[in-house]
């Protein structure tokens, strides 16, 4: 198609399904490939083309005084054909297109609107880009024409891949679809999509590909049989294919054979409107099907000047009208004299050329919904909106070398190149046209879907779009109730390797398969996941531990001997009984004081001794409730002391013993002198402050204090007092010890005593007790752990003040209160004077 003007424009387009490319065998000269198999829609993109210039033309505001012109090829969807075409388009040499009389062949082309497949865009970009001859594509989607540096002058209508893969990938992540299969078709295009969506699918981290094939070019039947098993077996309910519409048609018939139903298709923009795919065959499984398609417009007149065509007066053709004839041919079904042998003998009709268009029902003439014809419409109108730029610049003013224009006498490829890179310009449907820097357009798309309705009709109907602006970036919106599922559920499927891991598990991936696949993990116990599809559990707070869900941290459970629990309040008792007792006994005593029992058993230490086992239980109360920094620091100074103080009244009362018996004895009485009041007094307060002494050293260098203990129990704290010095500890322990150690010593010996001086035999009793609790008390402390730790101790104060108790006061209480007649200077002279 030909059309003369100022200026040409060269479009690529593809008006015949298929084509006849003979054998070179360099013996004869070759002959030219034929096309055959109109492809209606094609030739209404040609048709679109010429329409834009035709109005561009009228436009006074646009191109004023300058006249559009136009050379349209068939590339047949052949390589070959359509490189040629472009390198006759660029060249100027197309020898069978005729200006007039004087001079042959076509003037070069200023631009290329087309080509509509990838691969021969590629092919063809690599030489014009040497010239930098600008082509701007409606329908080439491979995002490697993307590349600036090896298509300098390549733009496109149609957003690239790139921006349909992340599109499609928006569409997985709305519907939650992790694990997909996608299938491609074997060129650059199919590839370039295969090595993008793998890409941005793990940059992402929105899903995984069970598998990606590459469809066979032609009608492998084998190959075909191996991928739709591959389908059927993969647990992935979703495909996404990249493939022309017209090698789908060879996969779906192997889907037909095998019957694989239950997946939810997504489409490319190749296909999602083809209606050769949308038959009752097909859509038991293809109904459903969600798709990518290019952005709708509407473009005023079309249609008025589509029915404009007739054979007779089609004089863009310079071809015979044999483009027009063979569409009107298969329009009408009907064919130009002369006709095929047997034609009008079988019952054909033959064409007049003045059959009406409008009444012919033919998806021709639908303009309802133009989508790649938007995309030429607005091809065309940004190389004139680059030429009219170009030709508004003013001398002086200019982008060029010297602030000079460029002219339409002296225009260079690359001049309107320039102009190209800054268009920028709104269609009458109202959608900005732009290019960014790498030549593509402000990327929009339609999200369709395939209704299958009841009366057994399909439609395609838009429930959605996809879109990036300046602002909010990429967008998709979809009205979900619109959509058609073709499942029973009327639901979208479940599409995942793995269900995701609820709260409390993480992931652990399964070795050799994609990492969408894994297997869920309960946290190991202090650990939880806040979120689902964690890949790893966090440690709880140090406080804290996970409950038994392993989704949040709870405290931990405190554990120390507390008042509250029956053993604190059992130890508490006793020791609060054992203070009472002590006192109750005290108050006896000072009331039989002058009685001849407490006089004769040195009633000054034996009030001291009472004294001191009061302290004792008393003491015993700091080792229970929670450990502070004070209570850990006096617990055991008042332990220490406490008992010290009562040991030493027992060793001082022992030693009284022996010295009193020593001086019943002839000679003996100097003894007693060194044992005196003041010197009883001064004993037993410096034996206590060494003790005083030991505790304050310990305090000083290192002190005891609040301890958490994790150690114990993972799930629990176990507040505590660390000692701080061992060995202050020990030595505080050591002095008790060797004082108790000597009181039994003294008294053992003093155990054969006569009668009268009986109490050596009590106190030795009472130190065989108290060390024999002493002695059990360090093995079963050190073993005890935590809370338990303090109750061995507080058992063995108890313990051992009992024992003093009951064992030292026990016997002479029973005499005061219930045998008052021992109670006297005669019995008590009978049995003999007892200290």
């Amino acid at each position: 198609m030909h059309k003369t003007g100022d200026v040409i424009l060269g479009g690529l387009f593809q008006i015949h399904f298929f084509s006849s490319v003979p054998d070179v065998s360099y013996t004869s000269k070759p002959q030219q490939p034929t096309c055959h198999g109109v492809y209606p829609l094609g030739f209404r993109l040609a048709q679109t083309m010429a329409f834009a210039v035709d109005e561009i033309n009228r436009n006074s505001n646009l191109l004023s005084n300058v006249t559009l012109g136009y050379t349209l090829y068939d590339n047949c969807l052949e390589l070959g054909i359509g490189f040629r075409a472009a390198l006759s388009l660029a060249s100027g040499q197309e020898e069978q297109i005729i200006f007039n009389d004087t001079c042959a062949g076509s003037s070069p082309v200023i631009g290329i609107v087309g080509d509509s497949i990838s691969t021969h865009c590629i092919a063809i970009s690599n030489v014009l880009g040497l010239y930098r001859l600008p082509m701007v594509s409606y329908y080439a989607t491979c995002s490697c024409l993307s590349d600036r540096q090896k298509y300098p002058s390549f733009f496109r209508t149609i957003p690239s891949d790139a921006f349909q893969v992340r599109a499609m990938i928006q569409i997985l992540k709305y519907f939650g679809w992790t694990w997909a299969g996608l299938l491609v078709s074997d060129d650059d295009y199919g590839l370039h999509v295969a090595r993008s969506f793998q890409s941005e699918l793990s940059l992402s981290g929105e899903g995984c590909l069970a598998y990606v094939e590459v469809l066979p070019w032609d009608k492998d039947t084998d190959e075909l049989r191996r991928i739709v098993n591959v389908m059927k077996k993969s647990t992935a309910r979703v495909v996404i294919v990249f493939e022309h519409y017209s090698r789908m048609i060879n996969l779906m018939e192997e889907v037909v054979r095998q019957n694989v139903t239950g997946l939810q298709w997504i489409a490319s923009e190749a296909w999602t409107a083809a209606d050769v795919l949308q038959t009752p065959q097909l859509m038991p499984y293809l109904g459903g099907t969600l798709g990518i398609a290019i952005r709708r417009g509407e473009i005023p007149g079309l249609r008025e000047f589509l029915l404009q065509i007739r054979p007779e007066l089609d004089h863009r053709n310079s071809y015979g009208n044999s483009m027009v004839n063979q569409f009107w041919e298969i329009t009408f079904q009907c064919r130009f004299a002369p006709a095929p042998a047997g034609w009008v003998e079988g019952g054909g009709a033959l064409c007049t050329g003045q059959e009406d268009l409008e009444n012919v029902n033919s998806e021709f003439l639908d303009t309802s919904s133009l989508r790649p014809e938007y995309n030429v419409y607005k091809a065309v109108y940004a190389l004139a909106y680059s030429l009219d730029n170009m030709l508004r610049c003013k001398p002086g003013r200019g982008p060029f070398s010297g602030n000079s224009c460029a002219t339409l006498r002296t225009l260079k490829p690359w001049q309107l190149v320039y102009y190209l890179e800054r268009v920028n310009f709104t269609t009458p449907f109202g959608d900005q046209v732009s290019f960014d820097e790498n030549g593509d357009v402000l990327p929009i798309y339609d999200v369709m879907n395939w209704l299958w309705l009841p009366d057994g009709s399909t439609k395609v109907q838009n429930v959605g779009e996809v879109k990036r602006s300046a602002f909010k970036g990429e967008e998709l919106i979809l009205d979900e109730d619109k959509i058609f599922w073709n499942f029973e559920s009327k639901k979208p499927p479940r599409s995942v390797c793995s269900e995701s891991c609820t709260s409390g598990t993480h992931i652990v991936r399964r070795k050799g398969e994609p990492e969408c696949c894994f297997d869920c993990i309960l946290c190991s116990e202090g650990k939880i996941t806040n979120k689902s599809n964690s890949l790893e559990c966090t440690s709880c707070p140090e406080d804290f531990w996970s409950n038994p869900q392993r989704d949040q941290c709870v405290p931990k459970k405190t554990e120390f001997l507390s008042y509250h629990e029956p053993l604190g309040i059992c130890l508490t008792a006793t020791s609060l009984l054992g203070t009472f007792i002590c006192a109750v006994v005290l108050g006896i005593f000072i009331y039989h004081r002058r009685t001849p029992i407490i006089r004769a058993n040195n009633s000054e230490l034996s009030f001291q001794l009472l004294l001191s086992l009061k302290l004792c239980f008393l003491c015993s109360l700091l080792f229970i409730g929670r450990p502070r920094l004070w209570t850990c620091q006096l617990r055991h100074a008042a332990f220490g002391i406490s008992f010290v103080l009562c040991v030493s009244c027992i060793l001082v009362k022992t030693m009284v013993v022996l010295a009193v018996f020593k001086a019943s004895k002839p000679g003996g009485g100097a003894s007693l002198k060194w044992f005196g009041a003041m010197q009883q007094r001064g004993t037993v307060l410096v034996l206590t402050s060494i003790q005083a002494a030991i505790c304050t050293a310990w305090l000083v260098s290192s002190s005891p204090a609040a301890h958490k203990n994790t150690q114990y129990h993972n799930d629990k704290i176990v507040y505590e007092c660390a000692v701080g010095s061992t060995v202050g500890f020990s030595v505080l322990l050591g002095y008790i010890g060797m004082l108790a150690f000597l009181s039994l010593l003294i008294a053992f010996l003093a155990r054969n005593l006569p009668d009268s001086f009986n109490e050596a035999k009590l106190i030795t009793f009472s130190m065989l007790i108290f060390c024999a609790v002493w002695v059990a008390f360090v093995p079963a402390y050190i073993s005890s752990p935590g809370n338990l730790a303090d109750a061995v101790e507080v058992f063995a104060i108890l313990a051992s003040g009992f024992g003093l108790l009951i064992t030292l006061f026990g016997p002479k209480c029973y005499i005061i209160l219930l045998r008052p007649e021992m109670n006297t200077k005669k019995a008590i002279m009978g049995r003999g004077i007892e200290s």
